[in-house]
C-alpha cells in the first residue's frame, strides 16, 4: 500500500535535479587575478562542474553544473573557505553564464 507513495516521492526527487543549473556566490577576499585562477582551478576539480566565472570587481563566483548533477552549498563553502575566501551568499538560478557575463559587462561601462 505504501509502495505507490514511495515511488511517487522518488520520481519527484529525480525530476528536480535533472537539469543543469547555475550557482552564484558572493565571495569576499577576491583581490587579484591569481585569486580568480585559484578559485576556478579548485571548482573545476569537482566532477559536477561544467563552467566557472569569477568576477573580482563584483566579488562574484558563478558555477554551472553539468546536466543532472549538483554541488552542495556545504561543498562549495568548504572549497572556498579552505582556499582562504569568505562565502557571503549562495543563490541557485537558471541564468546562463553568458547572461551573467553580459550583466557584469553592462555594470562596468
Amino acid at each position: 500500500m505504501r509502495t505507490p507513495y514511495v515511488l511517487l516521492a522518488i520520481l519527484a526527487l529525480l525530476g528536480t535535479d535533472a537539469r543543469a543549473g547555475t550557482i552564484e556566490m558572493k565571495v569576499n577576499g577576491l583581490v587579484c587575478g591569481f585569486c580568480a585562477q585559484g578559485i576556478e582551478k579548485t571548482l573545476r576539480k569537482n566532477p559536477a562542474t561544467a563552467d566557472v566565472l569569477v568576477s573580482l570587481e563584483d566579488r562574484l563566483v558563478a558555477v554551472v553544473t553539468k546536466e543532472g548533477q549538483d554541488i552542495s552549498d556545504d561543498e562549495l563553502k568548504k572549497a572556498l573557505t579552505a582556499s582562504g575566501y569568505d562565502v557571503k551568499a549562495i543563490e541557485r538560478t537558471a541564468t546562463p553564464l553568458a547572461d551573467i557575463r553580459a550583466r557584469l559587462g553592462r555594470k562596468s561601462r
